[in-house]
């Protein structure tokens, strides 16, 4: 099977708009997180080279490097989401007929939600760190693409919120309470700091426009 991430957009859309429950929410999160490291990554580029913004240019390459490699970890996890769901709905259709295969299934069940929880919680890691990415690149990127600093920290911000919705969804369902706490604890801690970060840098990038 053709690993998603190298798909046309065209055929990604079309299964994300289909009836199949993958791709779904959770991939579209990670896309959300993957573009705005791709647009911080441009904002370097047009830096880069440019005699205005020679002072910053080390500084640059060294976001544009950071950019790409975060790009990569969250396309990475486009595929990890479509794995991780589909395990999980095949852990619901165990068989269920015996008090032994009840036990069974609970048990795989609630494996495989504790890693579909893990999935969204590491892409919001990854989107918060392209919101505090973007700062860099709004401070002191070209002022000719700064704009796309602007729609990198909203679309970091989207993909933000989108994997919090995947972490909530399945830490509900998780019996072992200390691992949904823990988990949740640490998302609303990604949350909060967040709220600040995107609106300080929306604001660093109108003031340059």
């Amino acid at each position: 099977m053709t690993d998603i991430k190298d798909k046309s957009l065209q055929t990604y859309l079309d299964e994300l708009a289909g009836k199949a429950p993958t791709p779904g929410g959770g991939s579209a999160a990670t896309l959300m997180g993957a573009q705005a490291a791709a647009l911080i990554g441009m904002v370097c580029n047009l830096t880069i080279g440019k005699p205005k913004y020679a002072e910053v240019e080390a500084e640059m390459r060294v976001l544009l490097d950071r950019s790409e490699a975060l790009r990569e970890r969250l396309i990475g996890m486009i595929k990890a989401d479509v794995d991780v769901f589909d395990r999980l709905m095949a852990c619901y259709g165990m068989p269920k007929e015996t008090e032994a295969q009840k036990a069974v299934r609970s048990e795989a069940i609630q494996g495989a939600l504790k890693q579909a929880t893990e999935v969204p919680l590491e892409c919001a890691r990854g989107c918060f760190e392209a919101i505090e990415l973007s700062r860099i690149a709004a401070e002191k990127g070209n002022a000719g693409v700064i704009s796309d600093a602007g729609v990198a920290v909203m679309s970091a911000y989207a993909g933000l919120k989108s994997a919090a919705l995947n972490v909530y969804i399945n830490v509900g369902s998780i019996k072992e309470k200390n691992f949904s706490d823990l988990k949740t604890r640490e998302l609303e801690s990604i949350l909060e700091g967040s709220e600040q970060a995107v609106d300080d840098v929306y604001r660093i990038v109108k003031e340059r426009l």
